[in-house]
């Protein structure tokens, strides 16, 4: 890309295209043409780019647009100092408040990408892992993730850049995208007639070439972009006499916001009526997302006949000149989507090899799934089993606590009273007495005492009845 289409890009990124500016009236034939009614001056809605970062870059914009340093700059500043960087470094002399909004953006920026970074990385099941959040921040070009709390000169330049670069591959995605809806709407026609009998195939394959026919069979549709085209316009939708066209009077009454360009949008709201010639929400035949498409494909032809410096705006001067070209006055058969395949047959070949591959994958991953499923639910079987047992064996040491044979009672002795056995009394044999009272220092042990039987005798002494006869006591 030259750099002259790379100065008229940024130009549209950061000048005009989401600028609002004053542009010279041009003096009408009040005879020929209507006045419109005074209405109250509104500010132009904002374009938006279709970038997943147009909202920063917009807000960015929007604060720069309120620097008069920045904004004179804006208007003088040359093809050259835009290739040598000369726009973003005036960024310097922008005010204060400006530039701690501009920070203030640039934080939220980076938090936000920060969010999304860590929201896929809990999607594709990565929670344990760390997160290198510098190394992610990268793969985002248009801010300098070095640097993530002040916006700063670079991160102005790599905004214009990536804004650049990224708009004008919008467009080749764009037809991808749809290029992939068609194959899949077709893939599932396929797949739904596999479903049925011959009789409903049959039923079916009617009732689909019933609605193609319907669906073609549809006005002529004029070639975007030529003077049929705008004169349809000129007489239906602003309510003039196609004889009084006028190319510069037409430029005037649809350059909506007034900057003195044909943008993106506005080229597109002047194809409206020839999409209604093909296009009805309400017929069963008509794919509004087809209607979007044929849109986007004739702004685009109309783009890359008349925007001849490639800044993806059409200003009154590229318009003028187009409108003095054959190809206005005398222009080919614009062909529709429905006379255009979007695909071929070997892209349809290799997306169904690629939906069947991906099948694939997927029933495996359900399999595993299922046995991971089948594995854990094993686990809390075996889990559960010895809960049960255990819980079988705590009420078992219950039982027995409470089956213990609880103690005798306890025996109350009143003052020097020698309790009385409680089981059968054997006396000592001869000989044996009471080793306490041989040794007056020897202290007797409480539980000792209490087995003493209870007697007013003296222990001391066998019982004359206890001793066998022909032995008498010694005194």
């Amino acid at each position: 890309m030259s750099w002259s289409q790379v100065f008229h890009t940024s130009c549209l990124v950061l000048l005009v295209h989401l600028l609002c500016l004053e542009a010279v009236p041009i003096s009408l034939d009040k005879t020929k043409v209507n006045q419109p009614e005074d209405k109250a001056s509104e500010p132009p809605p904002s374009v938006d780019t279709g970038l997943h970062y147009d909202r920063y870059l917009r807000e960015v914009i929007d604060f720069l647009e309120k620097d008069q340093h920045f904004r004179e700059k804006l208007h003088n500043t040359d093809m050259e100092d835009i290739k040598m960087g000369k726009l973003a470094k005036e960024l310097d002399f922008v005010s204060h408040h400006v530039r701690t909004q501009l920070d203030e953006l640039k934080r939220q920026e980076v938090s936000r990408l920060r969010t999304l970074i860590k929201a896929k990385q809990d999607i594709e099941g990565g929670n344990d892992m760390a997160v290198d959040h510098q190394a992610l921040l990268k793969q985002f070009e248009y801010l300098n993730h070095m640097n993530p709390h002040t916006f700063e000169v670079e991160d102005l330049d790599r905004l214009i850049k990536s804004a650049t670069n990224d708009l004008e591959n919008y467009d080749k995605e764009r037809h991808e995208e749809f290029k992939k809806y068609e194959m899949t709407k077709d893939h599932e026609r396929r797949e739904h007639l596999k479903s049925l009998d011959d009789e409903g195939r049959k039923k079916e394959e009617e009732h689909y070439e019933e609605m193609k026919k319907k669906h073609a069979d549809h006005p002529k549709v004029n070639h975007p972009g030529s003077q049929n085209q705008f004169k349809e316009v000129w007489e239906e939708a602003d309510g003039l006499d196609p004889e009084d066209f006028d190319p510069k009077t037409f430029f005037k009454l649809h350059d909506s916001n007034g900057d003195g360009f044909f943008d993106e949008q506005e080229l597109e709201a002047l194809f409206t009526k020839e999409l209604e010639k093909i296009y009805d929400p309400t017929n069963e035949e008509d794919d509004m997302v087809e209607m979007e498409e044929e849109r986007l494909r004739m702004r685009e032809h109309v783009m890359n006949e008349v925007d001849t410096n490639k800044d993806r705006l059409v200003s009154l001067e590229e318009f003028l000149i187009a409108t003095k070209k054959k190809e206005f006055l005398e222009p080919d058969s614009w062909e529709t989507l429905e006379q255009n395949q979007a695909y071929t047959d070997e892209e349809m070949r290799e997306f169904e090899e690629h939906l069947a591959q991906q099948e694939e994958d997927l029933s495996q991953k359900a399999s595993d799934l299922q046995k991971q499923r089948d594995e854990l639910e094993r686990q809390q079987e075996q889990l559960n089993s010895q809960k049960v047992e255990l819980q079988q064996a705590v009420e078992h040491m219950e039982r027995l606590k409470t089956q213990k044979v609880e103690p005798p009672p306890e025996v109350h002795v009143e003052g020097n009273a020698i309790p009385e056995p409680q089981g059968e009394y054997h006396p000592l044999p001869l000989g044996h007495q009471d080793m306490s009272q041989n040794h007056p220092g020897m202290k007797q042990d409480n539980h000792l005492q209490n087995q003493i039987p209870h007697n007013t005798q003296d222990l001391s002494q066998p019982r004359l009845q206890d001793l066998p006869p022909g032995h008498q006591a010694v005194p």
